[in-house]
Protein backbone atom coordinates (compact mmCIF):
# COMPACT_ATOMS: atom_id res chain seq x y z
CA UNK A 1 0.00 0.00 0.00
CA UNK A 2 1.49 3.33 -1.10
CA UNK A 3 1.44 6.27 1.28
CA UNK A 4 3.27 9.56 1.69
CA UNK A 5 4.92 8.12 4.80
CA UNK A 6 6.58 5.46 2.67
CA UNK A 7 8.47 7.92 0.47
CA UNK A 8 11.87 6.51 1.33
CA UNK A 9 11.16 3.47 -0.80
CA UNK A 10 10.14 5.47 -3.84
CA UNK A 11 12.21 6.47 -6.84
CA UNK A 12 14.32 9.64 -6.79
CA UNK A 13 11.99 11.42 -9.21
CA UNK A 14 8.99 10.36 -7.18
CA UNK A 15 10.59 11.70 -4.00
CA UNK A 16 11.03 15.05 -5.75
CA UNK A 17 7.31 15.02 -6.45
CA UNK A 18 6.55 14.90 -2.72
CA UNK A 19 7.16 17.50 -0.08
CA UNK A 20 6.63 17.58 3.66
CA UNK A 21 3.26 19.20 2.89
CA UNK A 22 2.19 16.49 0.45
CA UNK A 23 2.48 15.80 -3.27
CA UNK A 24 3.82 18.50 -5.59
CA UNK A 25 3.25 16.56 -8.85
CA UNK A 26 0.44 14.07 -9.12
CA UNK A 27 1.75 12.95 -12.53
CA UNK A 28 5.08 11.87 -11.08
CA UNK A 29 3.41 10.35 -8.05
CA UNK A 30 0.92 8.42 -10.20
CA UNK A 31 3.69 7.05 -12.41
CA UNK A 32 5.46 5.54 -9.43
CA UNK A 33 5.40 1.75 -9.38
CA UNK A 34 4.35 1.95 -5.74
CA UNK A 35 0.97 3.44 -6.60
CA UNK A 36 -0.89 0.31 -7.58
CA UNK A 37 -4.22 -0.07 -5.86
CA UNK A 38 -4.44 2.70 -3.31
CA UNK A 39 -4.14 6.47 -2.99
CA UNK A 40 -3.48 8.73 0.02
CA UNK A 41 -6.60 9.28 2.10
CA UNK A 42 -6.33 13.04 1.55
CA UNK A 43 -7.39 12.36 -2.06
CA UNK A 44 -10.64 10.64 -1.06
CA UNK A 45 -12.91 13.40 -2.37
CA UNK A 46 -15.72 11.82 -4.40
CA UNK A 47 -19.13 11.93 -2.66
CA UNK A 48 -20.95 8.60 -2.58
CA UNK A 49 -24.51 9.89 -2.72
CA UNK A 50 -24.39 11.66 -6.08
CA UNK A 51 -27.12 11.13 -8.64
CA UNK A 52 -25.42 10.58 -12.03
CA UNK A 53 -27.51 10.08 -15.17
CA UNK A 54 -26.60 9.57 -18.81
CA UNK A 55 -29.89 9.94 -20.66
CA UNK A 56 -29.74 13.75 -20.64
CA UNK A 57 -26.29 14.01 -22.23
CA UNK A 58 -27.67 14.09 -25.77
CA UNK A 59 -29.82 17.10 -24.86
CA UNK A 60 -26.88 19.46 -24.31
CA UNK A 61 -27.41 22.39 -26.72
CA UNK A 62 -25.26 22.89 -29.80
CA UNK A 63 -24.56 26.41 -31.07
CA UNK A 64 -23.43 26.80 -34.67
CA UNK A 65 -21.02 29.72 -34.46
CA UNK A 66 -21.19 30.35 -38.20
CA UNK A 67 -24.91 31.08 -37.85
CA UNK A 68 -24.39 33.35 -34.86
CA UNK A 69 -21.92 35.44 -36.87
CA UNK A 70 -23.98 35.35 -40.07
CA UNK A 71 -24.64 38.66 -41.83
CA UNK A 72 -28.13 37.44 -42.73
CA UNK A 73 -30.38 39.17 -40.14
CA UNK A 74 -32.85 36.30 -39.87
CA UNK A 75 -30.20 33.60 -39.55
CA UNK A 76 -28.40 35.69 -36.91
CA UNK A 77 -31.61 36.38 -34.98
CA UNK A 78 -32.48 32.68 -34.88
CA UNK A 79 -28.98 31.84 -33.62
CA UNK A 80 -29.26 34.52 -30.93
CA UNK A 81 -32.51 32.97 -29.71
CA UNK A 82 -30.86 29.54 -29.59
CA UNK A 83 -27.94 30.99 -27.63
CA UNK A 84 -30.26 32.61 -25.09
CA UNK A 85 -32.22 29.39 -24.72
CA UNK A 86 -28.99 27.40 -24.18
CA UNK A 87 -27.82 29.84 -21.51
CA UNK A 88 -31.18 29.86 -19.75
CA UNK A 89 -32.14 26.20 -19.96
CA UNK A 90 -28.78 24.45 -19.69
CA UNK A 91 -26.09 26.96 -18.67
CA UNK A 92 -23.79 25.03 -21.01
CA UNK A 93 -23.43 24.45 -24.75
CA UNK A 94 -21.16 23.04 -27.43
CA UNK A 95 -19.86 25.33 -30.17
CA UNK A 96 -19.42 23.94 -33.67
CA UNK A 97 -18.10 25.66 -36.82
CA UNK A 98 -16.13 28.00 -34.57
CA UNK A 99 -13.35 28.68 -37.05
CA UNK A 100 -10.42 27.30 -35.04
CA UNK A 101 -8.59 24.69 -37.08
CA UNK A 102 -8.51 21.28 -35.48
CA UNK A 103 -4.79 21.14 -36.25
CA UNK A 104 -4.19 24.23 -34.08
CA UNK A 105 -6.10 22.77 -31.13
CA UNK A 106 -4.21 19.51 -31.50
CA UNK A 107 -0.87 21.34 -31.57
CA UNK A 108 -1.70 23.28 -28.40
CA UNK A 109 -2.79 20.02 -26.78
CA UNK A 110 0.45 18.34 -27.90
CA UNK A 111 2.62 21.15 -26.53
CA UNK A 112 0.62 21.17 -23.29
CA UNK A 113 1.36 17.49 -22.82
CA UNK A 114 5.03 18.16 -23.60
CA UNK A 115 5.11 20.78 -20.87
CA UNK A 116 3.69 18.36 -18.31
CA UNK A 117 6.20 15.74 -19.47
CA UNK A 118 9.14 17.99 -18.64
CA UNK A 119 11.21 16.86 -15.64
CA UNK A 120 9.74 18.15 -12.40
CA UNK A 121 12.86 20.20 -11.67
CA UNK A 122 12.37 22.15 -14.90
CA UNK A 123 8.71 22.84 -14.16
CA UNK A 124 9.54 24.14 -10.67
CA UNK A 125 10.79 27.31 -12.35
CA UNK A 126 7.10 28.12 -12.82
CA UNK A 127 5.94 27.08 -9.36
CA UNK A 128 2.64 28.65 -8.29
CA UNK A 129 3.53 31.69 -6.18
CA UNK A 130 0.06 33.12 -5.68
CA UNK A 131 -3.35 33.79 -7.10
CA UNK A 132 -2.34 36.53 -9.56
CA UNK A 133 1.16 35.40 -10.50
CA UNK A 134 1.31 35.45 -14.33
CA UNK A 135 2.63 31.88 -14.70
CA UNK A 136 1.67 29.21 -12.18
CA UNK A 137 2.49 25.49 -12.23
CA UNK A 138 1.14 23.29 -9.47
CA UNK A 139 -1.04 20.39 -8.44
CA UNK A 140 -4.48 19.76 -6.97
CA UNK A 141 -6.78 22.80 -6.69
CA UNK A 142 -5.74 25.25 -3.96
CA UNK A 143 -3.25 23.06 -2.17
CA UNK A 144 -2.13 25.64 0.41
CA UNK A 145 -5.60 25.98 1.92
CA UNK A 146 -7.44 22.79 1.05
CA UNK A 147 -7.82 19.81 3.37
CA UNK A 148 -8.80 17.43 0.56
CA UNK A 149 -6.61 17.14 -2.53
CA UNK A 150 -7.40 16.50 -6.18
CA UNK A 151 -5.78 14.28 -8.80
CA UNK A 152 -4.57 17.01 -11.17
CA UNK A 153 -1.49 18.95 -12.24
CA UNK A 154 -2.02 22.36 -13.84
CA UNK A 155 -0.38 25.21 -15.68
CA UNK A 156 -2.15 28.56 -15.36
CA UNK A 157 -0.98 31.53 -17.43
CA UNK A 158 -2.27 35.08 -17.81
CA UNK A 159 -2.58 35.66 -21.58
CA UNK A 160 -4.48 38.97 -21.67
CA UNK A 161 -4.28 41.96 -21.45
CA UNK A 162 -0.57 41.10 -21.27
CA UNK A 163 0.62 37.84 -22.75
CA UNK A 164 2.81 35.75 -20.45
CA UNK A 165 3.96 32.23 -21.18
CA UNK A 166 6.62 29.65 -20.30
CA UNK A 167 9.61 29.63 -22.63
CA UNK A 168 9.50 25.84 -22.91
CA UNK A 169 8.80 23.53 -24.59
CA UNK A 170 9.82 25.06 -27.90
CA UNK A 171 6.88 26.35 -29.93
CA UNK A 172 4.37 26.22 -27.04
CA UNK A 173 4.23 29.99 -26.58
CA UNK A 174 3.59 30.69 -30.25
CA UNK A 175 0.67 28.29 -30.74
CA UNK A 176 -0.84 29.29 -27.39
CA UNK A 177 -0.78 32.97 -28.44
CA UNK A 178 -2.67 32.22 -31.65
CA UNK A 179 -5.13 29.93 -29.89
CA UNK A 180 -5.96 32.29 -27.02
CA UNK A 181 -6.50 35.24 -29.36
CA UNK A 182 -8.97 33.20 -31.39
CA UNK A 183 -10.78 32.18 -28.22
CA UNK A 184 -11.09 35.83 -27.17
CA UNK A 185 -12.74 36.64 -30.51
CA UNK A 186 -15.23 33.81 -30.01
CA UNK A 187 -16.10 34.96 -26.48
CA UNK A 188 -16.58 38.51 -27.70
CA UNK A 189 -19.13 37.29 -30.25
CA UNK A 190 -20.84 35.20 -27.56
CA UNK A 191 -21.17 38.22 -25.29
CA UNK A 192 -22.68 40.23 -28.10
CA UNK A 193 -25.15 37.41 -28.77
CA UNK A 194 -25.96 37.16 -25.05
CA UNK A 195 -26.67 40.91 -24.95
CA UNK A 196 -29.00 40.65 -27.92
CA UNK A 197 -30.75 37.63 -26.44
CA UNK A 198 -31.53 39.78 -23.39
CA UNK A 199 -33.12 42.38 -25.63
CA UNK A 200 -30.16 44.76 -25.34
CA UNK A 201 -27.76 46.36 -27.78
CA UNK A 202 -24.97 44.07 -28.95
CA UNK A 203 -22.28 45.89 -26.94
CA UNK A 204 -24.39 46.36 -23.78
CA UNK A 205 -22.17 43.94 -21.84
CA UNK A 206 -18.86 44.44 -23.64
CA UNK A 207 -18.64 48.22 -23.23
CA UNK A 208 -19.56 48.76 -19.55
CA UNK A 209 -17.40 45.82 -18.46
CA UNK A 210 -14.40 46.91 -20.62
CA UNK A 211 -14.19 43.37 -21.97
CA UNK A 212 -11.77 44.41 -24.71
CA UNK A 213 -9.20 45.07 -21.96
CA UNK A 214 -10.34 42.10 -19.93
CA UNK A 215 -8.53 39.31 -18.13
CA UNK A 216 -7.84 35.99 -19.84
CA UNK A 217 -6.29 32.92 -18.25
CA UNK A 218 -4.94 29.92 -20.15
CA UNK A 219 -5.11 26.75 -18.09
CA UNK A 220 -3.99 23.31 -19.10
CA UNK A 221 -5.05 20.53 -16.75
CA UNK A 222 -3.50 17.08 -16.71
CA UNK A 223 -5.39 14.23 -15.02
CA UNK A 224 -3.23 11.07 -14.88
CA UNK A 225 -4.81 7.62 -14.55
CA UNK A 226 -5.94 7.10 -10.97
CA UNK A 227 -5.95 3.62 -9.40
CA UNK A 228 -9.10 4.52 -7.43
CA UNK A 229 -11.34 6.71 -9.60
CA UNK A 230 -14.22 5.60 -7.39
CA UNK A 231 -12.69 7.59 -4.51
CA UNK A 232 -10.98 10.64 -6.04
CA UNK A 233 -11.81 13.65 -8.18
CA UNK A 234 -9.72 15.60 -10.67
CA UNK A 235 -11.51 18.79 -9.62
CA UNK A 236 -14.33 19.30 -7.14
CA UNK A 237 -17.72 20.74 -7.99
CA UNK A 238 -17.33 24.46 -8.70
CA UNK A 239 -18.50 27.33 -10.85
CA UNK A 240 -16.10 29.47 -12.87
CA UNK A 241 -15.61 33.12 -12.03
CA UNK A 242 -15.52 34.80 -15.46
CA UNK A 243 -17.95 35.33 -18.33
CA UNK A 244 -17.20 32.15 -20.27
CA UNK A 245 -14.63 29.40 -19.94
CA UNK A 246 -13.99 27.74 -23.29
CA UNK A 247 -12.96 24.11 -22.85
CA UNK A 248 -11.31 21.65 -25.20
CA UNK A 249 -10.00 18.21 -24.28
CA UNK A 250 -8.14 15.28 -25.70
CA UNK A 251 -10.41 12.39 -26.58
CA UNK A 252 -10.71 11.27 -22.95
CA UNK A 253 -14.01 12.00 -21.19
CA UNK A 254 -14.24 13.29 -17.64
CA UNK A 255 -16.36 16.44 -17.45
CA UNK A 256 -19.60 16.26 -15.48
CA UNK A 257 -22.09 19.11 -15.14
CA UNK A 258 -25.01 19.51 -12.76
CA UNK A 259 -28.39 19.94 -14.44
CA UNK A 260 -31.71 19.86 -12.59
CA UNK A 261 -29.95 18.44 -9.53
CA UNK A 262 -28.36 15.54 -11.43
CA UNK A 263 -24.77 15.03 -12.53
CA UNK A 264 -24.45 14.40 -16.27
CA UNK A 265 -21.47 13.04 -18.19
CA UNK A 266 -20.53 15.40 -21.03
CA UNK A 267 -19.40 13.76 -24.27
CA UNK A 268 -18.32 16.59 -26.60
CA UNK A 269 -18.72 16.35 -30.36
CA UNK A 270 -15.44 16.03 -32.31
CA UNK A 271 -13.63 19.37 -32.69
CA UNK A 272 -16.28 21.28 -30.78
CA UNK A 273 -15.61 23.77 -28.00
CA UNK A 274 -17.50 23.63 -24.72
CA UNK A 275 -18.75 26.98 -23.46
CA UNK A 276 -19.14 27.08 -19.69
CA UNK A 277 -20.92 30.23 -18.44
CA UNK A 278 -19.34 31.68 -15.32
CA UNK A 279 -20.37 33.79 -12.35
CA UNK A 280 -19.73 37.11 -14.09
CA UNK A 281 -22.24 36.18 -16.79
CA UNK A 282 -24.84 35.51 -14.10
CA UNK A 283 -23.90 38.82 -12.51
CA UNK A 284 -24.16 40.99 -15.63
CA UNK A 285 -27.38 39.25 -16.75
CA UNK A 286 -28.86 39.99 -13.31
CA UNK A 287 -29.45 36.32 -12.62
CA UNK A 288 -31.04 35.33 -15.94
CA UNK A 289 -28.14 33.22 -17.22
CA UNK A 290 -26.65 31.22 -14.39
CA UNK A 291 -23.19 29.74 -14.02
CA UNK A 292 -23.06 25.97 -13.97
CA UNK A 293 -21.63 23.58 -11.39
CA UNK A 294 -19.14 21.19 -12.95
CA UNK A 295 -16.36 18.83 -11.89
CA UNK A 296 -13.64 16.58 -13.34
CA UNK A 297 -13.95 12.82 -13.01
CA UNK A 298 -11.08 10.34 -13.30
CA UNK A 299 -10.35 6.98 -14.87
CA UNK A 300 -7.75 4.30 -14.20
CA UNK A 301 -6.42 3.84 -17.75
CA UNK A 302 -5.89 7.07 -19.68
CA UNK A 303 -4.45 10.52 -19.10
CA UNK A 304 -6.95 13.30 -19.71
CA UNK A 305 -5.74 16.74 -20.84
CA UNK A 306 -7.96 19.81 -21.02
CA UNK A 307 -7.46 23.35 -22.27
CA UNK A 308 -9.60 25.73 -20.24
CA UNK A 309 -9.47 29.36 -21.39
CA UNK A 310 -11.19 31.64 -18.88
CA UNK A 311 -12.37 35.07 -20.05
CA UNK A 312 -13.51 37.89 -17.81
CA UNK A 313 -13.45 41.67 -17.32
CA UNK A 314 -10.32 43.58 -16.24
CA UNK A 315 -9.18 42.64 -12.75
CA UNK A 316 -9.66 46.17 -11.40
CA UNK A 317 -13.05 46.71 -13.07
CA UNK A 318 -16.11 46.88 -10.83
CA UNK A 319 -18.83 44.64 -12.26
CA UNK A 320 -22.54 44.54 -11.54
CA UNK A 321 -25.79 43.88 -13.39
CA UNK A 322 -25.79 45.47 -16.85
CA UNK A 323 -27.00 49.09 -16.63
CA UNK A 324 -29.54 48.68 -19.45
CA UNK A 325 -31.27 45.89 -17.51
CA UNK A 326 -31.50 48.06 -14.41
CA UNK A 327 -33.58 50.60 -16.31
CA UNK A 328 -36.48 48.17 -15.91
CA UNK A 329 -35.65 46.02 -12.88
CA UNK A 330 -33.94 46.01 -9.50
CA UNK A 331 -30.42 44.59 -9.16
CA UNK A 332 -30.08 41.13 -7.66
CA UNK A 333 -26.37 41.56 -6.90
CA UNK A 334 -24.02 44.18 -5.53
CA UNK A 335 -21.21 45.43 -7.74
CA UNK A 336 -17.70 44.16 -7.02
CA UNK A 337 -14.24 44.43 -8.55
CA UNK A 338 -13.41 41.31 -10.53
CA UNK A 339 -10.13 40.88 -8.64
CA UNK A 340 -11.98 41.07 -5.32
CA UNK A 341 -14.49 38.54 -6.59
CA UNK A 342 -11.75 36.07 -7.50
CA UNK A 343 -10.25 36.40 -4.03
CA UNK A 344 -13.67 35.97 -2.47
CA UNK A 345 -14.20 32.85 -4.54
CA UNK A 346 -11.01 31.26 -3.25
CA UNK A 347 -12.24 31.77 0.32
CA UNK A 348 -15.70 30.43 -0.50
CA UNK A 349 -14.27 27.29 -2.13
CA UNK A 350 -12.51 26.41 1.08
CA UNK A 351 -15.91 26.13 2.76
CA UNK A 352 -17.76 24.74 -0.28
CA UNK A 353 -19.80 27.91 -0.67
CA UNK A 354 -21.21 29.73 -3.69
CA UNK A 355 -19.49 33.08 -4.12
CA UNK A 356 -22.39 34.88 -5.77
CA UNK A 357 -24.44 34.39 -2.61
CA UNK A 358 -22.00 36.69 -0.82
CA UNK A 359 -22.91 39.62 -3.07
CA UNK A 360 -26.58 38.83 -3.54
CA UNK A 361 -28.98 41.57 -2.46
CA UNK A 362 -31.53 40.08 -0.06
Amino acid sequence: MASIAALSSLSSEHQKACTSDGISSIKTFAESNDVVASIPSSYHSLPHDDNVVDHLADSIPIIDFSLLTSHDPQIHANAVRELGKACQDWNLFMIINHGIAESLTEEVMKKSAEFHNLPLEEKKEFKDEGLFAPIRYGTSSHSQEEKVHYWRDYLRVTTFPEFHFPHKPSGFKEVAFEYTRKIRSIVRELLQGVSESLGLEANAIIEPTNFDSGFQKFQVNLYPPCPRPDLALGLPAHTDNGFFTILAQNKIAGLQVKHDGKWINVNPLPNCLLAIPGDQLELVSNGRYKSIWHRAMLNDKNTRVTLAIANGPPLEKEIGPTPELLEKEEPLFKSIKFKDYIELQQQARCVAGRTLDNIRIT
